[in-house]
């Protein structure tokens, strides 16, 4: 297996300056555009910051396979795939909300060993290697202990496809909204796992997300002591996150799958 920490050093660097290119971004006109729905943006800085993980990963490791939201897989017969997202919280971006990052894992033979969340407009860099603890800005990090629903401050998500579809969290939000502290939506889903992982959210549940929102971040949660409960159907998944007793409860007060 490849040194993961030389790999980590390089990535963050990668991120740190990507964030720097993005943030510059923010300040010029760029192009929207939307994908699967007119609630589902794409900018021309998404382009261009896949553009260049892509070309960071392909010169240092040209062998690796990868997925990437915007240009899918690039096959390889490697045991190695990088799984990226190059701006998660397009929305947030193209609209100058402070909550956007990049988040990009490393998959071995399946597993995920590495990954990394940067939130530039904030700059929190989270990072994790299996095994090794998970850290925000280099300070080793870990989940919260709250135990009960009533304390506990938790995030959640909705779909593209909520104004179409019955399973489009709503009820889950109603069920909750009751019983806990707070809820709040960032509109990030790598960023709100991260937030789990530094135990400033108790709890995390979300539907309907795609690997790339969530490779890194998982990783990141279970490596601060976290637990991960999740389903998949067909390219669609469904996950709670939190510390064991906050995501035991969660799990009893909602529908996660349909």
């Amino acid at each position: 297996m490849l040194d993961t920490e030389k790999i980590m050093e390089k990535l963050k660097n990668w991120v740190e300056e990507l964030g720097e290119i993005q943030l510059e971004k923010l300040n010029s006109d760029f192009e929207i555009n939307t994908k699967s729905a007119a609630i589902d943006l794409v900018t021309e800085v998404d382009e261009l910051s896949e553009e260049f993980l892509l070309d960071k990963i392909q010169t240092n490791y040209p062998q690796h396979a990868i997925l990437s939201e915007e240009s899918g897989v690039k096959d390889s017969d490697s045991d190695y795939k990088w799984i990226i997202d190059p701006i998660d919280g397009t929305t947030n971006y193209a609209n100058g909300f402070v909550v956007f990052s990049i988040s990009v894992a490393l998959q071995y033979q399946g597993e995920t060993i590495l990954g990394v969340v940067y939130a530039p407009r904030v700059e929190q860099l989270y990072s994790a290697i299996k095994g090794k603890g998970a850290f925000l800005n280099g300070e080793k990090i870990a989940v919260s202990k709250i135990t009960n629903l009533e304390e506990a401050l938790i995030a959640t998500g909705f779909p593209y496809d909520r104004a179409t579809s019955d399973h489009n969290n709503i009820d889950n939000l109603s069920d909750l909204v009751t019983q806990v502290q707070g809820i709040r939506r960032t509109g990030s889903a790598a960023f709100d796992l991260c937030t789990v992982a530094g135990g400033v959210f108790d709890g995390y549940w979300e539907l309907k997300l795609s690997i790339w929102d969530i490779a890194a971040g998982r990783l990141i949660v279970e490596e601060a002591g976290g637990k991960i409960i999740s389903k998949e159907i067909d390219d669609d998944i469904f996950m709670i996150a939190g510390n064991k007793n906050i995501v035991d409860k969660i799990k009893a007060e909602i529908k996660l799958t349909p």
